[in-house]
């Protein structure tokens, strides 16, 4: 049996505080006329001060009362100042955590201490898991993470496996894969959400697929019945999953998963619409969300911090290009279509969502730039996408002509990969740090089917206006159109009556998961008032 370990996040790493003094710097500038809101700059004086630790409680008052109670107070701020810094950075949001999820995320950070890695419960579960012998569900449950698929959707299923985790009572832990302690700072107290690396199944997790023995939906074809005596079972709810896999979400096949002490779960889809949809979890999912759009925004903040390194990314392109602007616009492009870009139909259609919401002015290509006046309101256009070409040809239209209304718009771009490379580091904090960059934006464009652009939306609590996909290398007309919601959209959801066995339109089943804009056989979360 293992010891129990000292948690690694207990001690701050040597680079996390040679970046403390670098952010530390940057936030030094102007802390009492920078106009990012005064609460923000308030707390980000005081961490420059030194005063953190003259004055922890009213420090912790106001972080509590900047994040309505969502995180907790226990941790060490200098391990990851994204955490209590990001406040400064972005406006404060519209919406509100539930009394309910608060109290629920406390609750679970108490389970997840009591249970977490080697901890003498996690300890004694894993010995039975080696063991093979069953035993009966326990207070320490398990739904491992698989890391498999891109950045954004990693952040998207993480999410969804969390809110599992915590509606089945469960203790969520997080396979490393090449880079996610790299990128995400712990967000639990006091004991880590990463799978130890001698967990006694991890060589197993490059061969899970549908056909592995312990798939949940391959021992249904087997065994109909089901078998509650494993030890573990492994969760297939990846895109290509088949309709035994996707009898997960009905309310019955829950009853048997939850007499498993351990399910290891590999998806690259955002499943929580079909959460909403599980009779069984319908009351708890009502008093955790009472506003349905928010499930994302809050898990999506609470969840996820950038580490020390890429938080630096972040707040220095931000203090460099994006603090003093009067408005910040964000504009996502991802381009499915194969073929070497910039492709003219995408910037065409960029340019015409942006002038017809009027999220960026139209150009006036007559004017005397010497006659504009001096005091011009400020536009700051942060553009993401693998490409360079829509950002140069953005930014010179408005570098060679002045703008109708007076504006001046500064357009930029932090980086251009060419080709995403899931498995690069350093592609990956740039990734992450271009996502948060663009959720600190005012108002926001992103790209259908993209979980770059759900990830910033939701994390921003914006509703983008969504580029449609174009068809034939042709600009769609209308080019646009708004969200209903904040929420990301499932890409690859069930179309199965659990009572019934026939299919449905689960988009057509209760007011709030409704298709999506951008896929319409995809299903998103809403508000009533929110449809359109």
């Amino acid at each position: 049996m293992k010891r129990l370990h000292r948690n690694p996040i207990d001690q701050p790493k040597q680079s996390d505080q040679q970046n403390d003094g670098a952010v530390a710097r940057i936030s030094e500038i102007k802390c009492g006329s920078n106009p990012i809101k005064l609460m923000g700059v308030f707390v980000v004086c005081l961490m420059v001060a030194g005063l953190e630790d003259d004055f922890p409680t009213a420090m912790d008052v106001l972080t509590d009362k900047v994040l309505d109670g969502l995180l907790s107070s226990e941790f060490d701020k200098s391990s990851c100042l994204s955490r209590y810094q990001s406040v400064a950075y972005r406006k404060e949001s519209a919406h509100k955590p539930s009394s309910y999820l608060i109290s629920r995320l406390r609750s679970y950070e108490a389970l997840h201490r009591r249970c977490g890695p080697y901890t003498q419960s996690y300890n004694k579960t894993v010995e039975k898991l080696m063991s093979g012998q069953h035993t009966e569900i326990s207070e320490c449950n398990y739904v491992v993470w698989i890391s498999f698929s891109g950045l954004g959707n990693r952040i998207l299923t993480l999410a969804s496996a969390f809110l599992y985790a915590l509606l089945t009572n469960r203790v969520l832990l997080v396979d490393r894969g090449v880079d996610m302690a790299d990128l995400f700072c712990e967000p639990f107290p006091k004991v880590s959400w990463l799978l130890p690396s001698d967990f006694p199944i991890a060589n197993q997790f490059n061969n899970f697929d549908q056909k592995s023995p312990h798939s949940y939906g391959n021992m249904l074809k087997r065994n109909p019945v089901g078998n509650s005596t494993l030890q573990f079972s492994y969760l297939h709810l990846a895109h290509d999953y088949d309709d035994q896999d996707k009898l997960f979400f009905c309310d019955q096949d829950q009853t048997s998963i939850q007499k498993v002490p351990w399910l290891i779960m590999k998806t690259d889809n955002y499943f929580i619409p079909s959460l909403f949809l599980i009779p069984s979890f319908e009351q708890e999912l009502n008093n955790l969300f009472p506003e349905k759009e928010t499930v994302f925004h809050f898990l999506g903040r609470y969840l996820f911090h950038p580490t020390n390194p890429v938080w630096g990314l972040i707040s220095r392109y931000y203090q460099a290009y994006l603090a003093k602007a009067d408005e910040k616009i964000g504009l996502q492009i991802r381009v499915f279509d194969t073929g070497t870009g910039p492709f003219q139909y995408v910037l065409d259609q960029i340019l015409a969502c942006s002038l017809k919401e009027k999220l960026l002015p139209e150009i006036n290509q007559n004017e005397d730039i010497g006659s504009l006046p001096l005091n011009q309101k400020t536009k700051a256009v942060l553009m993401t996408s693998l490409n360079a070409g829509y950002f140069e040809r953005v930014r010179d239209i408005y570098w060679e002509f002045p703008t109708v209304t007076g504006e001046v718009i500064g357009v930029y771009q932090p980086s251009h990969e060419e080709y995403q490379q899931t498995e690069k580091h350093v592609h990956n904090r740039k990734a992450w740090a271009e996502m948060y960059l663009l959720s600190l934006t005012d108002k926001l464009v992103t790209s259908s089917w993209s979980t770059f652009g759900y990830v910033a939306q939701g994390l921003g609590g914006l509703k983008p206006w969504i580029l449609y996909k174009p068809e034939n290398q042709t600009a769609p007309d209308p080019p646009c159109r708004r969200a209903m919601s904040m929420e990301p959209c499932f890409h690859a959801p069930p179309f199965y009556d659990c009572k019934r066995k026939t299919g449905v339109d689960t988009g057509a089943l209760v007011p709030h998961v409704r298709h999506c804009e951008d896929m319409s056989w995809g299903l998103k979360l809403v508000d009533r008032e929110n449809e359109m």
